[in-house]
């Protein structure tokens, strides 16, 4: 388990991650609005549970991941916002 810079530290098999940001604009160039920005489905991790006696935790921090579209909890810690859910819920480590 690595060391994680944030004050929360999630419990049994949980990890924190923090959402890239939403596209700005699409590949050929048209600015997307506020509106139909969708919320995105990649993040980095920035700290990790200790995992449970069946399931130890994979992620490590700083891995970049991609996790499913309604997965997790969203939150606001410190100015910044995040996501918590189960390692279970992380789809595949880019």
């Amino acid at each position: 388990m690595s060391k994680s810079k944030l004050s929360i530290r999630p419990l049994a098999d949980r990890v924190v991650i923090e959402p890239a940001l939403a596209e700005e604009k699409t590949a050929s160039g048209i600015i997307i609005p506020d509106t139909a920005k969708e919320k995105s489905q990649k993040g980095t991790v920035v700290a990790v549970g200790p995992g449970t006696k069946d399931n130890a935790v994979t992620l490590k921090v700083g891995d970049v991941v991609i996790y499913g579209k309604y997965a997790g909890t969203e939150f606001h810690l410190d100015g910044n916002d995040y996501m918590i859910m189960r390692e279970s819920d992380v789809i595949a480590v880019i």
